[in-house]
């Protein structure tokens, strides 16, 4: 099997336009059956999905859709089930506390395979306000604007 730098299957691209991510954190996820049959197969979204940390203090990541597995007939899984996510009580505790303060959530950020086993990113976000998101757009439009610029000066002399 090849190493490659960019082993994300699914990314939530939505993450980064309506969030501050200010850290980032690996967690592994409690899957069933089919489950990661699909994940291999890159059937995975991650647009409207969110975590959170249940009173039990167990972490869930809710609204993330795995297809169902083609082959799987009878033990395939719900696509959008509640899935438990693994993190050390450490880390759970200390997101707790950082959760509940104003404006942050946990938001999944990219799903991967490592050494076998599928992870999810979680990244502590602070929800942006409507005219932060109009902000970044701006400058990403800029900076396309420019790129095209010394694209077309390099090419048309």
């Amino acid at each position: 099997m090849s190493k490659r730098k960019n082993n994300a299957i699914a990314r939530n691209k939505k993450a980064s336009h309506d969030y501050f991510i200010e850290e980032t954190i690996e967690a592994g996820i409690v899957l069933q059956g089919t489950e990661i049959k699909s994940i291999r197969a890159g059937r995975v979204q991650m647009k409207d999905a969110h975590a959170r940390i249940d009173p039990h203090g167990e972490v869930q990541l809710i609204n993330m859709h795995i297809s169902p597995y083609e082959q799987g007939n009878r033990f395939n899984h719900d696509p959008t089930r509640t899935r438990k996510l693994l993190l050390h009580r450490k880390e759970i505790d200390r997101l707790l506390g950082l959760t509940q303060q104003k404006g942050y959530a946990l938001v999944p950020l990219k799903m991967y395979i490592k050494n076998g086993f599928a992870k999810v990113l979680l990244g502590l976000g602070k929800g942006k306000k409507q005219y932060d998101k109009r902000e970044d757009l701006k400058r990403k439009q800029m900076k396309r604007e420019m790129d095209r610029a010394i694209k077309d000066r390099m090419h048309g002399s």
